[in-house]
């Protein structure tokens, strides 16, 4: 299965509009991944991961990262702009770029099998989730569960847009969507939400809106 968005995503990074890339580490994962209790040297893996440079503040706490991205300009550019060395290596229609204790493959996240994908001891989603159409989220989650571990954590970050007449307190609360996608396999915990106003990446000409982020940890049952 492909998300009908792959073109879509392709073309953007050939475009360069890539607003949504954080031109610093996202700092609520800063403050409130530590939560999360998980030993230096652990494995994590963050699906959609662009050219972030949270995979770099996770090695530089101790963690082993791998990362999966369909854009091969995103991952051409995390290793240079970041002056890494990285050994390429062909996997059938994805390929791997190593460097040290930091991995990414390039391709399909649903080409990605658990044994090219290996061991996993936690899961850094930062919208990757809501990046997908809602219609492909269920089987992105329904795959992940098949590559990792079933005694894997899962940090979440979520942006939600406040529609035209709602408050924040709205927004207080767990969302329907994430407790309709993930409670019968994951303990939910909603640890912090934080609202702000903010322009639209894909249209920075308009006013800002009102968002809410939301930092979920979500731990196996």
């Amino acid at each position: 299965m492909t998300s009908p968005d792959n073109d879509l995503w392709q073309q953007c990074w050939k475009d360069q509009q890539i607003d949504f890339h954080q031109l610093r580490v996202n700092e609520l994962l800063v403050r409130f991944w530590p939560r999360l209790g998980l030993p230096p040297g652990s494995r994590v893996f963050v699906p959609l991961c662009g050219k972030s440079l949270d995979m770099l503040w996770l090695r530089q706490q101790g963690y082993q990262v791998v990362g999966v991205e369909l854009s091969p300009l995103a991952v051409e550019a995390f290793f240079r702009e970041n002056r890494l060395p990285a050994r390429r290596r062909e996997l059938g229609s994805l390929s791997c770029w190593e460097s040290g204790d930091l991995s990414l493959f390039c391709g399909d996240f649903f080409a990605l099998t658990q044994a090219e994908l290996g061991p996993v001891d936690a899961v850094y989603d930062r919208a990757a989730l809501t990046a997908l159409p809602e219609a492909v989220r269920p089987a992105y989650l329904a795959h992940l569960g098949r590559i990792v571990p079933p005694s894997c954590d899962i940090f979440l970050l979520t942006t939600e847009d406040l529609e035209s007449g709602e408050s924040h307190a709205a927004h207080q609360e767990t969302a329907e969507e994430i407790t309709s996608l993930y409670a019968t396999v994951f303990h939910i915990e909603l640890s912090h939400v934080e609202n702000a106003l903010e322009t639209d990446p894909l249209d920075p000409n308009a006013a800002p809106i009102p968002v809410a982020h939301k930092v979920y940890h979500l731990s196996p049952r």
